[in-house]
């Protein structure tokens, strides 16, 4: 990172600051601990490290941009953007048939999650791009002394702004400004910056092979609104507000576009002639505008195209109208398909006028954004809990049927779900006294066939979490079925995906699908769907589960296995990939994880997690949003481009061996460590896991992220990896590996250290795995660990599970150095490193003093009794911590 671009940031922080915080610089620099600043200014003091933490990562943003400008330039093909691809696949021998293939089946679709991660607020953001935006408007241009200061002050006049305005959530969001948190990125980028990647993948495309692009490759999903897993905020009514929002946040999107069509293309017919076909189409277009159309051609007479533009703005102005019921005598438009057909007549015609610059120029990009967001923005997943399905639907079982049926563990339970999905005409459900929770349920399923009726493609799949059977699944198939107003006789069914999350469903995955394909009620519903079934699978839990290692070895088996069912019964299965920001999660760089996915796992399809402020952090900015779809969409075509039936290393021989035997020993390592008598108290009191319910940063209840958990099973993932991150023991990111590598090459001697050293020079999953907990590792900080260890109220169990810990963070380290062959860890990170070294003294004191508010918060009867101060100053540190790392679970 260019050095001037933060110190030009940092003397503004300083000089902004200083008033109200004299010892700002000295904070900054490292030469003084937060510890030291008068209790008075303690709160300032953590907002300045804050605002230093996110102009450091405004910093990184601009630089990557200019670096990535430079590289264009000079030609030359940055590693994973679509001219790279292609480039390989043109030395790889791939052909121009294959390559059509491939992009036949390319669709990658990123999916905005409501998963409380994201600390910052939408007012925060804001103030972040317009920094972003200063700070290039002052650096990529030659300017005069005078302007060059006019523009400084005008950047420091927003960082004044971010030092001034008040980073934590005062109040719980609700949905609704959850799902107006994801709109902001497509408004400020997203509804721009995706048909701009199509476009760059039409021009590299036709730069190699010649061919066109595919223009419904790219498209967004999201779950807020929809998910209702531990959040009982989520109700059918919500998520039927949610799809109303998303709706007209897209149609909105267009309104600018048609009016600049409108003021642009002032073609007359004194200068080109139009033809026969387009002036129909105007006609009948006009025709629908109703009392407008006198006024559209008398503004416009003559010039045929200002006319089509202005009318196609009237009709999606009535759209809007119609929506909230008000009536105008204009047609609206019934789909979104209508208004495509209508664009596309449109740049038609102006090719055939001799405009074919200002046709691709200015209605492209129309047409290319309405196809990917049509009237919709996003499609809605809704996701909901296997156990809450299956409680709901026993107790409909039990109204319809007259007896009680007890659930998955009643005897007739599996036979009564195959006759329900076998029975052509749904139960009357209506005059039975079901529990709220059950109506919503049925609410909600009705609401999915009215909103598929209204517009399929604003609804997405139906998410099963914790799916642990194949009576799961066809409980929701029958839910769908009696609930959707037979929906499925004019449409495909709802795809119905299970989300297989633990280590244990992971490994019963394949024969949950095998029974699922099996049943020939299902398989017909999936004909009808076209033969797919898309699979989620769960990085936390699996994590959470069986360590970093284990969990990364089950997921890619798992994928391995599924689609060879799916092969077995002429099935495609695609894969959902539930990532999240922190390596825990699945963190990895994206085109990195994908490169290490099983061949023929991807095949051209990928759904993938975006959470919280991993949101924020790829989408707040143009260039940004680019770069990361770009490399999403390059590594999902390079992947697909690899042939199918040739095995990774790590999927057959003594690669395969390997990885099962290095799996086994860690995951025994880390149970060992979970299981330890103290353990589960050594977790709530030497983290501030009970204190992350406080921080106001999603509408789940406070219980989300659980209060005093008794056992493993009790821990939710988010702030399993949340707490270990706060109090640098980083443990779910590397223990249990180190043990795991010294064991194997202590069995297997020279042989096992010379395969090791291969698998990590030849296999894309075992270099992955090494790379990213070698980086957790490296961010580990045992010295501050200690700190937190203190806190535990049992000494033996502290000395005991801290001494555990500390032991193979060591090991870890040798062995991951033995196989790096470097001196310390992170060296082949420049930037990583350097930028963590850079934070060292400030994040030292700010976890020693997260430790002391922990004392005195935690000192007399929790948060409700201690000094709000004093609460106030723990939260911020959380926030600071976690901006510091840059990420939180």
């Amino acid at each position: 990172m260019a050095k001037d671009v933060l110190d030009l940031l940092r003397s503004l922080l300083i000089e902004v600051g200083s008033n109200l915080l004299p010892e700002i610089d000295d904070l900054l620099s490292g030469r003084m601990s937060v510890a030291e600043v008068p209790e008075a200014r303690r709160f300032l003091a953590l907002q300045s490290f804050g605002v230093w933490h996110q102009l450091i990562a405004i910093a990184m943003e601009y630089e990557g941009a200019q670096y990535r400008r430079v590289e264009e330039r000079s030609g030359r093909a940055m590693i994973g953007t679509f001219a790279d691809v292609l480039k390989r696949a043109q030395e790889n021998g791939i052909g121009r048939e294959t390559l059509e293939g491939a992009l036949s089946r390319l669709k990658v679709q990123p999916t905005m999650t409501a998963h409380p991660t994201e600390t910052k607020r939408v007012t925060v953001l804001e103030i972040h791009r317009r920094i972003y935006r200063r700070l290039t408007e002052l650096l990529t241009r030659d300017w005069a002394p005078h302007e060059v200061e006019t523009l400084k002050t005008a950047l420091k006049a927003e960082v004044e702004v971010l030092w001034l305005t008040g980073e934590l959530k005062l109040e719980k969001p609700s949905v609704a400004q959850e799902v107006d948190w994801g709109i902001h990125f497509f408004d400020e980028v997203l509804f721009e910056a995706l048909p701009t990647v199509v476009d760059s993948l039409e021009h590299a495309l036709e730069n190699s092979y010649g061919v066109d692009a595919p223009e419904t490759c790219l498209h967004f999903a999201s779950w807020i609104g929809g998910d209702r897993d531990g959040n009982p905020f989520v109700t059918a009514d919500v998520t039927r507000a949610s799809l109303k929002r998303y709706r007209e946040a897209a149609i909105a999107s267009y309104r600018a576009l048609l009016s600049r069509l409108a003021a642009d293309l002032s073609i007359g017919v004194s200068v080109v002639s139009f033809s026969q076909e387009f002036k129909l189409a105007l006609d009948g277009l006009l025709a629908q505008c109703g009392p407008e159309r006198i006024e559209i051609e008398k503004r416009n007479s003559g010039e045929h195209f200002r006319q089509f533009a202005a009318a196609l703005s009237c009709r999606l102005e009535a759209t809007s109208k119609a929506d909230r019921g008000e009536a105008t005598g204009v047609t609206p438009f019934a789909r979104s398909a209508e208004l495509l057909r209508l664009v596309e007549t449109l740049r038609k015609a102006l090719c055939q006028t001799g405009a074919a610059a200002a046709a691709e120029r200015k209605v492209l990009p129309l047409e290319r954004r309405l196809r990917i967001f049509g009237f919709h923005t996003v499609a809605l997943d809704i996701r909901q809990n296997a156990t809450v399905v299956n409680r709901s639907l026993a107790e409909i079982l039990s109204a319809v049927d007259g007896k009680t049926i007890s659930g998955p563990d009643d005897p007739a339970w599996a036979d009564r779900l195959a006759s329900g999905l076998r029975e052509e005409k749904a139960p009357d459900l209506t005059g039975h006294d079901f529990s709220d929770e059950t109506r919503d349920l049925i609410a909600l399923f009705e609401l999915l066939g009215e909103a598929r009726r209204r517009d399929p493609a604003s609804i997405g799949a139906f998410i099963l979490s914790m799916t642990t059977s194949a009576e799961d699944l066809i409980a929701v198939y029958l839910m769908s079925q009696w609930c959707s107003s037979g929906t499925s006789n004019i449409m495909a069914p709802l795809p119905i995906v299970p989300l297989f999350e633990t280590i244990d469903d992971l490994r019963a995955s394949s024969e949950i699908l095998d029974t699922i394909f099996s049943n020939r009620a299902v398989r017909r519903l999936l004909r009808e769907a076209g033969d797919r079934q898309e699979v989620m699978l769960g990085y936390s839990d699996s994590n959470k589960d069986g360590g970093f290692f284990t969990s990364n070895w089950e997921l890619a088996k798992a994928q391995v296995a599924l689609k060879r069912i799916g092969h077995k019964h002429r099935v495609e299965v695609s894969f959902f990939h539930g990532r999240g920001g922190s390596v825990s999660r699945g963190g990895a760089p994206a085109g990195r994880a994908i490169a290490a996915q099983p061949n023929g796992t991807v095949d051209g399809r990928l759904r993938v997690t975006e959470q919280g402020e991993i949101v924020s952090a790829k989408f707040a900015n143009r260039g940004t949003a680019l770069t990361m779809l770009e490399r999403l969409v390059g590594a999902v075509l390079d992947h697909t481009l690899q042939p199918p039936d040739t095995a990774r290393p790590d999927e057959i021989g003594e690669y395969k061996e390997a990885f099962e035997a290095l799996s086994g020993l860690s995951q025994v390592k880390y149970l060992d460590l979970v299981r330890m008598p103290g353990f589960i108290q050594y977790f709530n009191e030497a983290s501030p896991v009970e204190e992350l319910g406080l921080l106001k940063i999603g509408s789940r209840p406070a219980r989300r992220f659980g209060s005093a958990p008794q056992n493993l099973s009790d821990l939710r993932a988010i702030p399993w990896v949340f707490a270990w991150s706060q109090n640098r023991h980083m443990l779910t990111g590397w223990y249990g590996i180190g043990t795991a590598l010294s064991s194997f090459t202590g069995v297997r001697g020279e042989s096992g250290r010379a395969l090791l050293k291969k698998m990590y020079e030849t296999s894309p999953l075992f270099r992955l795995v090494i790379d990213e907990a070698e980086k957790l590792l490296f961010q580990s900080d045992l010295k501050i660990a200690r700190l937190y260890a203190d806190l535990v109220t049992d000494p033996q169990a502290a000395t005991n599970v801290y001494q555990a810990i500390a032991a193979e963070a060591k090991l870890t380290e040798e062995m991951i150095l033995f196989l790096t062959e470097e001196k310390s860890l992170a060296l082949r990170f420049p930037e990583f490193r350097t930028r963590a070294e850079g934070l060292t003294a400030q994040m030292e004191g700010l976890h020693g003093l997260q430790v002391d508010l922990l004392r005195k918060v935690r000192s007399g009867r929790g948060t409700d009794e201690a000094r709000p101060e004093d609460v106030d100053a723990l939260l911020m540190t959380i926030h600071v911590i976690s901006g510091g790392l840059g990420w939180t679970g």
